[in-house]
């Protein structure tokens, strides 16, 4: 196991997944205290990187596309400081950080994980219910529909009509957008067979955002939406996550749970390393390492 403690958060990497716990001091952002723990199974990693600085370094972790649905959500216009992927390491740290690096990709080698894309989520999406108050108005979801409601600075064209309650099936598309200069932001939600091109000013299914510190909140709802849809790299026919069943299952039963690991693929596993070693990829230490973890899952 590797772990990191900093003001900025906790990472611990067990070998099977990094669970990412945001700190508590004062600079940590709201948007990662609200979001919580984060648990990132291996198989949804890309990569993981270091940087060092004078005096604070960053580590950095690279998710597989379509792997996360915050960061489908927010189109990576998620700020440094808002980004829970991301951990500031002070410098009598840097040992640690590195060694964790060095954990995870190993892991990654062993396990032989692409770093393509993926075509199903494989983080479940912030957690339900979830409302957030910011810009012209109020987002609220409970997992199946989305309430939106409007406040005294919300365009009266816009607040005439009234709260909206929107269900999932509705919905076709989900984005968040942050305010950049003088252009504000917003979160919007397409619905299906009504394309509209209106501002989210007058838009009654978005909320407009001016850049306030509880805006960044508003990428909460579009990922937990988000979670609920079909993957954009699923079939056109997938049904939601929520929906869906292991083939052959009736929706919402139980598949059974895998079996084993495959004798003969470990035993593949174990020729790929040795020929790791004696290419050079892999040192004598990581070798050894690499397959004493394959021979105990034998």
């Amino acid at each position: 196991m590797a772990e990191i403690i900093q003001r900025d958060g906790t990472w611990v990497f067990d070998g099977d997944a990094l669970r990412l716990t945001p700190g508590r001091d004062r600079n940590v952002s709201l948007l990662r205290r609200t979001l919580g723990e984060l648990t990132v199974p291996l198989d949804a990693l890309a990569g993981v990187s270091f940087e060092q600085g004078k005096k604070t370094g960053r580590l950095r972790l690279r998710l597989r596309d379509g792997a996360d649905p915050l960061l489908h959500a927010t189109g990576g216009r998620l700020s440094e400081p808002h980004d829970p992927y991301q951990l500031t390491v002070e410098s009598d740290r840097y040992g640690v950080a590195e060694y964790l690096v060095d954990e995870v990709r190993r892991a990654l080698l062993l396990d032989g994980v692409p770093s393509g894309p993926v075509d199903a989520f494989l983080l479940p999406g912030p957690a339900v219910p979830l409302s957030v108050s910011a810009g012209d108005g109020a987002a609220s979801f409970d997992g199946e529909r989305v309430r939106l409601e409007w406040n005294w600075k919300t365009e009266e064209a816009k607040a005439s009509a009234g709260a909206r309650s929107i269900g999932v099936a509705e919905i076709e598309g989900v984005e968040w957008q942050p305010a950049v200069g003088l252009e504000n932001g917003c979160l919007r939600f397409r619905l299906r067979h009504a394309p509209t091109k209106t501002p989210a000013k007058y838009d009654p299914n978005a909320v407009e955002l001016w850049g306030f510190k509880k805006d960044p909140l508003m990428a909460l709802v579009a990922a937990a939406v988000q979670a609920r849809l079909p993957h954009p790299a699923a079939p056109e026919d997938a049904l939601p996550p929520s929906a869906s069943a292991a083939p052959g299952l009736p929706p919402g039963a139980v598949p059974a749970p895998a079996s084993g690991p495959d004798h003969d693929a470990l035993l593949r596993r174990l020729r790929e390393l040795g020929e790791l070693h004696r290419d050079g990829v892999l040192t004598d230490d990581e070798f050894a390492l690499a397959k004493q973890a394959v021979l105990h899952r034998m």
